[in-house]
């Protein structure tokens, strides 16, 4: 019987632990559909990272709070901007079942933003239902 449990419990840690690797995998795929596409300014991209409702809301020094679809915002500015210079990284992936979150740093020349990304595993694909973020601008 304890030889049994052992192995049990052993199996299923091994399978947690694909479950949770793959899970990575597939949700740090989706942020890089989102940092590449916006880093591009390619909208197509950006369409494979964000579930069709996800928001987007942000907390500026001239409009206050903000809140919108972030399709719709990244879709407004299509082809509007030429491509950023600028330095992305996922600076952490946390994972809860099917739900999870991940932090972003963007490093631009004059300016570093944060981006918190909500994510929801959504007929078997992470989508990013929304975004969050925080712009500092650095001194000159």
């Amino acid at each position: 019987m304890k030889k049994t449990f052992l192995v049990l419990a052993l199996f299923g840690s091994i399978a947690f632990t694909f479950a949770q690797k793959s899970d990575y995998s597939q949700i740090e795929k989706t942020v890089w559909y989102y940092l590449d596409g916006d880093t591009q300014k390619d909208y197509e991209l950006l369409k494979k990272a964000f579930h069709k409702n996800a928001t987007m809301k942000y907390v500026s020094s001239k409009k206050g709070y903000t809140e919108s679809n972030a399709l719709e915002a990244f879709k407004s500015i299509q082809g509007k901007e030429p491509e950023t210079n600028r330095m992305n990284r996922i600076e952490y992936i946390n994972i809860a079942g099917k739900s999870a979150n991940a932090k972003i740093e963007v490093v631009y020349p004059n300016a570093v933003v944060v981006d918190y990304m909500n994510l929801l595993k959504i007929e078997g694909e992470w989508k990013i239902v929304s975004k969050i973020y925080s712009m500092k601008r650095k001194k000159k």
